[in-house]
């Protein structure tokens, strides 16, 4: 394997890695948020443990997060020279803005939340919270923009310095900030982590029932992660929807190899499984398909046209087919099977039965890492989708890396770096499980279920210690 190849792998293997982190802190900040927000409006103990609760899960994850980060960071100058100091001028400015203002407000926050509680006041604790989902929210978006630029170049000149090393120089920060998929990515992505923090959350309540430790904060928190994740797994496919038709619009080469659409034809159908093209096209792949869909979802028109892999003569430059293909395919089926469990999760909240259904409880604690899996699978489709192209149309993946490093300084940092994942990921676990296992603070137990119907801020607890005022 030569080095570019060594250098992909490990930058794959550290991006997949870290963004297991990220996913579920962006998940639970946003219901630490709501909590804190029904603890701030109505005084109920049962909110204050379960906030108390959720803000541990955080901690753990958001420590193993920042350290698997700097890994990652780390290789944009030792593996990846050239490709820095040609976007530095661009992405220096969101990788700053994210480490100064996002990671501030997620690190500084967290801590009034969880250490800091009993020492403030009720409405500083709430504004705290509120502020830990805006950092990780904020984090998330300059991460996107970054990434997006990438996907989607603007804003920019080409430049030659002193030395005759050609580079990108901003020109216009709005164009550059919000380019073409910048919004369509991160509506996406943070949507997809709500699912990941609620399915994080269901999977763990819904295991304290099969265990016979149902409590009040249980029960509550089992109705919220049902009404968070079935509202977050409709979001995924209503931003995922607006995703891919800009995808379709930007980057063609990239839909058609998602959709193994090889050749430019009108009435084009929809794979929903199957088999790939094969990476020249000589074969065009077996699919089960829905007639006509994908012109019908593309252009709302039967017989739209859909562009092809053949709009690129140079096959060199088609991402690689299969991959793409298959990740994104795999990611929609995760998409679906997890929306069908919630519609059987709500219904059975709305029959006030939810806990009495032991197989959809087993099912839900499995489900735990489905969320995860289909955002990685999405990364994997945008990523590899891209390829060859480091930054489209601008620079080669191969044009990016560093000269100076072999193939086996790769190696080496790639085993080490194998090695300290494989021991964060066990700290990981380790906390996790003993978190859970201590689980949140006793308290009264729930008399009854209520209605999923009624907003969730009007779902009733039973418990009315009240541990301060606002």
């Amino acid at each position: 394997m030569d080095v570019v190849e060594l250098d992909r792998l490990q930058f794959a293997l550290t991006i997949s890695f870290h963004f297991i982190f990220p996913a579920v802190t962006i998940g639970l900040a946003a219901l630490i948020a709501i909590v804190e927000t029904l603890r701030w409006w109505t005084k109920r103990d049962l909110y204050d443990r379960l906030s108390v609760f959720l803000t541990k899960l955080f901690a753990v994850t958001f420590v193993i997060g920042v350290v698997s980060g700097i890994v990652m960071e780390f290789q944009f100058g030792t593996n990846w020279s050239r490709f820095s100091g040609f976007v530095g001028d661009i992405l220096g400015v969101p990788l700053a803005a994210e480490g100064i203002s996002a990671f501030f407000l997620e690190s500084a926050f967290v801590g009034i939340v969880l250490f800091g509680r009993d020492r403030v006041g009720s409405t500083v604790r709430w504004i705290a919270g509120l502020l830990v989902f805006g950092g990780t929210t904020l984090s998330a978006f300059w991460i996107l923009v970054a990434n997006s630029w990438m996907q989607t170049p603007a804003g920019f000149k080409l430049v030659t310095d002193a030395n005759g090393v050609q580079k990108v120089q901003l020109t216009d920060f709005f164009q550059a900030v919000f380019n073409p998929s910048t919004l369509p990515r991160f509506f996406h992505t943070v949507t997809a982590c709500y699912v990941v923090g609620a399915f994080f959350l269901m999977g763990i309540s819904a295991w304290y029932v099969l265990r016979g430790r149902g409590s009040d904060v249980t029960s509550f928190a089992l109705r919220l992660s049902v009404v968070v994740a079935f509202l977050g797994a409709g979001g995924m496919f209503a931003t995922g929807d607006l995703q891919t038709r800009e995808v379709q619009a930007n980057q063609p080469l990239k839909f058609a190899a998602m959709e193994g659409v090889c050749n430019t034809a009108k009435g084009e159908g929809l794979a929903l499984i199957g088999m790939p093209p094969s990476q020249d096209c000589s074969s065009t792949g077996t699919y089960v398909e829905i007639p006509y869909g994908l012109s019908l979802m593309s252009d709302l028109d039967p017989n739209g046209t859909i562009t092809g892999l053949d709009q690129q003569s140079d096959k060199s430059l088609w991402p690689p087919v299969a991959e793409t293909f298959m990740s994104f395919h795999l990611m929609v089926g995760l998409g679906a099977a997890m929306l069908l469990l919630m519609l059987i999760g709500v219904f059975f909240l709305w029959r006030r039965s939810i806990e009495k259904h032991r197989w959809w409880l087993w099912l839900a604690v499995i489900a735990i890492p489905a969320p995860i899996i289909a955002t990685e699978l999405g990364w994997m489709t945008a990523e590899v989708g891209r390829q060859p192209w480091i930054v489209q149309g601008l620079m080669m993946v191969s044009a990016g890396t560093s000269p100076g490093v072999s193939a086996t300084d790769v190696s080496v940092s790639l085993v080490a770096i194998l090695l300290l994942y494989a021991l964060l990921f066990f700290l990981w676990i380790y906390a996790l499980t003993k978190e859970i296992r201590r689980g949140p603070e006793p308290g009264a137990e729930v008399a009854s279920v209520p209605s999923p119907v009624v907003p969730v801020a009007a779902l009733p607890a039973t418990d009315s210690t009240d541990k301060g005022g606002r």
